[in-house]
């Protein structure tokens, strides 16, 4: 990576924004736009809540942000049907190929996910489908393990007074979540 790279950051939330934003304002020059495209998140009250949050937070950051406030219920469900146990693969190309579609449309450098801060993701296929997708856009893919900054980010968030959801943000991870286990 050169120095004084454009780096735009698909953030999938306020939360999960915090210890990457820190660490690369500390340990890089590049100059750093936030994407929020997450049609993933169900219902709508989650996603505007959600949306909210990141943009307090970005706007007290001072990170400029592009947002394509698209709710894909539709979408979505449609992409994932009958195949829920895969629904990752399904939703980080959508957001991926949609953030190196923006980046090289608008003179990015790089492109890469705030989704590589959490240790609930599937890290290596987020890398994987990255790197893909990145190939096909002719744009680099910024990979960085942000995990190890997990209490860290907690600790921002919560220092912030964000919103911290509790499930990952479709409505599949939500049931996960919330309805009682079969015994």
């Amino acid at each position: 990576m050169r120095k004084n790279m454009k780096l735009l950051i698909h953030t999938c939330c306020a939360p999960c924004l915090g210890a990457p934003l820190k660490h690369l304002r500390e340990e890089t020059d590049f100059e750093l736009t936030g994407f929020w495209f997450n049609p993933n998140i169900h219902p709508f009250q989650e996603y505007k809540r959600r949306l909210d949050t990141l943009r307090d937070y970005t706007e007290k950051q001072n990170l400029p942000m592009i947002y394509d406030d698209y709710y894909g219920l539709v979408e979505f469900t449609r992409g994932v049907s009958g195949k829920e146990d895969d629904r990752c693969g399904y939703c980080y190309e959508t957001r991926l190929v949609k953030a190196a579609a923006t980046a090289q449309a608008n003179g990015f450098d790089a492109f890469t996910s705030t989704l590589l801060y959490s240790r609930y993701q599937k890290h290596d296929l987020i890398h994987e489908i990255g790197e893909r997708i990145a190939r096909e856009f002719d744009i680099q893919f910024y990979y960085a393990d942000w995990r190890k900054y997990w209490q860290e980010g907690i600790e921002i968030s919560k220092a912030a007074e964000m919103y911290r959801q509790q499930y990952c943000g479709c409505i599949y991870s939500e049931a996960d979540r919330y309805m009682p286990k079969a015994k």
